[in-house]
């Protein structure tokens, strides 16, 4: 990894890079690389892409919370969304509910909140998780708490585009209803990337580096960027950009 950049400035530049020339992306609670992403993205394009970051005063017209981020998504009005898991399989479904046999689960997770009501509404949802290893990116979730792909005459709008990781980027054929391996990080490796992958997946016959983020995007990231995101998450702002935490 260039010491230029810091991974999460790279997981940053390659989600936005994911929102250019959409109309108006949302972010969920409780998710500062994505909820960045969209503020760079919207900072690219001078403010053509809305964001509507949950939880943000700043960063969102919502004043009734997740009640309008559904009305929206059912009235179409959302582009893109995120979505993570404590699991992810090979065909792009989530776990957000525990490990194990449910309802005897080991471990709990938070919950899947809308997560399957927004997945079948929002044309592009991302999957974003940072951690990348056989215990997250699994053959199959222990539990579907939102599909990823539907049985034949299901109407559904929305579904995955993309799964980011810490490792790598997948692109997701719906047709084969299987990721594809689309890019590595710098750092790492496909061999690695295959190693750490609990579930299977395409990849073509040499895998591009995942490209860094430029000079003029690392200026905007690091100044209007960092400011605007440290509304919302102070700490995170801190810690990666280098600004003054008010929490």
């Amino acid at each position: 990894m260039s010491a230029d950049f810091r991974p999460e400035e790279l997981l940053i530049a390659t989600v936005a890079g994911m929102l250019e020339g959409l109309g108006h992306v949302a972010v969920g609670a409780q998710s500062p690389i994505p909820g960045t992403a969209a503020l760079l993205a919207r900072a690219k394009s001078n403010g053509r892409l809305r964001v509507s970051m949950l939880g943000s005063e700043a960063h969102s017209p919502f004043t009734d919370g997740g009640r309008e981020l559904f009305d929206c998504a059912a009235q179409g009005r959302i582009d893109a969304f995120f979505l993570g898991g404590g699991q992810i399989d090979g065909q792009a479904n989530i776990n957000l509910v525990g490990i194990g046999d449910y309802p005897e689960t080991k471990v709990r997770f938070p919950g899947s909140f809308g997560s399957a009501y927004l997945y079948f509404l929002v044309p592009r949802v991302i999957l974003f998780r940072e951690e990348h290893t056989p215990r997250v990116l699994v053959p199959k979730v222990d539990f579907v708490s939102a599909p990823g792909v539907s049985d034949e005459g299901v109407h559904r709008t929305g579904g995955p585009h993309a799964l980011v990781t810490g490792r790598c980027v997948f692109d997701f054929d719906k047709a084969a209803k299987r990721f594809r391996l689309t890019s590595v990080h710098p750092g790492h490796t496909v061999e690695e990337v295959r190693e750490n992958t609990g579930f299977d997946y395409d990849e073509p016959e040499t895998t591009p580096e995942t490209p860094a983020p430029d000079a003029a995007t690392l200026v905007l990231l690091r100044g209007e960027v960092a400011d605007a995101v440290a509304e919302r998450y102070p700490g995170f702002a801190a810690r990666v950009f280098g600004t003054a935490d008010a929490a």
